[in-house]
């Protein structure tokens, strides 16, 4: 597997770093679109272990994660699930928008999460310690839906925390013509749009222009389709379905691309 691209805005990499060997719970926090999986993707790499991400949504169980029997031939065995299978083998296990999962996934993980780095697996009635190399990973939005779904103070307190939001317009347009090889002058201008909708709150918008849509944006670009369509399709498209606040963006970024 190549080395994933990731550009470092804080200190991140080094807390990172520190965490993995003490195998501290790591928190992710901040905005979609501004590196975290890619950090953790990063990361993974950099310490030549197995990466294995669940993307939680809000049918995500616990038993999704630890493991089921299923029906093999005329027996019923027994498959780990992806926790079972990183607590097991050592690898770190990255919940992506954690917030999101059912709350029996947050109980399932709490003994991983303290002194006793073991996961009890109910139907088997096991209980399994950690190997020395397992770590968990988690990410959410604390701004999603303006706190609909937020973590647990009790929770949170269980990990290190870092803090993710978009990077300076510098680094945000470097980061674009090395995702996309696109002219330095292109990506500037496209990182302009995203500052200019970030700074209009008044739009209500429920999340913003992310690195992630200037890149995609980018890359229609350098493969041909005109400036102004790539950013109505990739970046304004996707952030709303308010008629009116569409033209209102499109308005905005025709003027600045």
């Amino acid at each position: 597997m190549s080395k994933p691209f990731y550009q470092e805005v804080g200190k991140e990499i080094t807390v990172f770093e520190h965490t993995y060997k003490c195998k501290i719970p790591f928190l992710l926090k901040g905005p979609t679109g501004t590196g975290k999986s890619r950090f953790i993707e990063f990361m993974a790499h950099e310490l030549n272990t197995k990466l294995i991400t669940i993307s939680c949504h809000e049918e995500t169980s616990s038993t999704d994660l630890i493991g089921r029997f299923i029906i093999k031939g005329a027996e019923t065995v027994w498959l780990d699930g992806p926790l079972t299978t990183a607590v097991k083998e050592g690898h770190i296990l990255y919940l992506d928008e954690i917030a999101e999962a059912r709350p029996d996934v947050i109980v399932a993980i709490h003994s991983l999460t303290d002194h006793r780095r073991e996961l009890f697996i109910d139907k088997l009635g096991k209980t399994i310690k950690a190997h020395e190399n397992f770590m968990l990973v988690a990410s959410f939005n604390p701004g999603y839906q303006r706190g609909f779904k937020e973590l647990k103070p009790s929770t949170r307190q269980r990990f290190v925390a870092i803090s993710f939001d978009y990077p300076t317009e510098k680094l945000e347009a470097e980061i674009v013509v090395s995702e996309t090889g696109i002219e330095p002058d292109v990506a500037k201008k496209l990182v302009n749009i995203a500052t200019k909708i970030r700074n209009l709150t008044e739009l209500g918008l429920t999340e913003t222009v992310s690195t992630r849509l200037l890149v995609d944006a980018a890359k229609l670009i350098h493969i041909g389709l005109p400036k102004r369509l790539a950013v109505h399709v990739a970046v304004v498209e996707p952030l709303t379905d308010d008629l009116e606040v569409i033209q209102a963006l499109k308005d905005l970024s025709d003027l600045m691309i």
